[in-house]
């Protein structure tokens, strides 16, 4: 048998990291070795996996404390218990093949039995108890917008099973689901692991995530800056108006409260943050011609403060 991976080693974190430095590490291998981003790359595709299982294993208290006082294996599976092959083969020529404390220069027959009765029966009691069977692990890419605002996708597995998954309103990048009973079957009767989903979101053609508020760059005309009046803004959860004040540069941040990720669980709604971007568009005679004669009232030097410390 295979002897598995360290799940510290595998995501390259010692004993006593935190779980922000275990979710970090983790989100660092999932980014580099993401089957999406390394089509048909097999060895990749692995180190995803084996990233993935250390992540589910370290990342549960429960689990990660079972595993460091020994309790379970690097798969979540329990350890057997009870005296091994090597604990008789290293005890004392004269106590190796004798019931304990016994002073028996020979063997005996019972004594055999006993040992191999200990070795042995056990494990067969165990494979004849239930046990839970093990998660498994699958990754899920996810629109920008389906993340923020939640949605329930489909996911086609390798068996050809298909599972439907909610996402939650609010869902990270790099956020595992847990679908429970969704995993591999269990032994003897024993109930079935869980499908945990790693969400991996598209990044979105103009809106940006910062925590629960989102940040998108606004176009706007030369009138509009100048003049002021309502525009209308794209958002998550679809267009509004907003008022731009009059003589507005580009570089001027409005906000529109509320409008950001919304409110999930604990957390607040968040805002989304437009920063205006002045546009002059094609060229345009009428304009130029009114430029060259215009002088304003208060010139303004835009570059003044770069100058000075030139």
């Amino acid at each position: 048998m295979a002897k598995l991976d360290d799940p510290y080693a595998t995501l390259g974190v010692p004993r006593t990291a935190t779980q922000d430095e275990i979710r970090k590490a983790y989100r660092k291998l999932a980014r580099q070795h993401h089957p999406d981003l390394n089509p048909g790359d097999a060895v990749a595709e692995a180190a995803f996996k084996k990233a993935s299982a250390a992540n589910e294993l370290l990342s549960d208290a429960e689990k990660r404390g079972k595993f460091d006082r020994g309790e379970i294996d690097a798969s979540g599976q329990e350890k057997a218990t009870g005296p091994s092959y090597r604990d008789y083969a290293q005890q004392g020529a004269g106590q190796r093949y004798s019931r304990a404390g016994a002073q028996s220069g020979g063997w005996n027959p019972e004594d055999l039995n006993d040992v191999f009765g200990s070795m042995f029966g056990q494990g067969q009691r165990r494979r004849n108890m239930p046990q839970r069977g093990s998660d498994e692990n699958y990754t899920l890419t996810c629109d920008f917008l389906d993340a923020i605002n939640g949605a329930t996708p489909r996911l086609t597995l390798p068996d050809g099973r298909s599972l439907s998954v909610k996402i939650p309103a609010g869902t990270k990048d790099g956020q595992i689901l847990r679908l429970r009973g969704q995993g591999a079957e269990g032994l003897g009767g024993g109930a079935a692991g869980d499908a945990l989903i790693t969400v991996t979101i598209k990044p979105h053609a103009y809106f940006e995530r910062r925590g629960n508020d989102i940040h998108v760059t606004l176009p706007v005309t030369i009138t509009e800056a100048a003049l002021g009046g309502p525009v209308q803004v794209p958002t998550p959860q679809g267009p509004v108006k907003m008022k731009i004040p009059a003589g507005s540069d580009s570089g001027t941040e409005l906000r529109l409260r509320g409008r950001g990720v919304p409110a999930h669980g604990k957390q607040d709604a968040g805002n989304l943050y437009a920063k205006l971007s002045v546009v002059i568009g094609a060229p345009d005679d009428a304009l130029k011609a009114f430029l060259a004669e215009w002088t304003p009232k208060d010139p303004v030097n835009p570059r003044a403060a770069m100058e000075d410390k030139a």
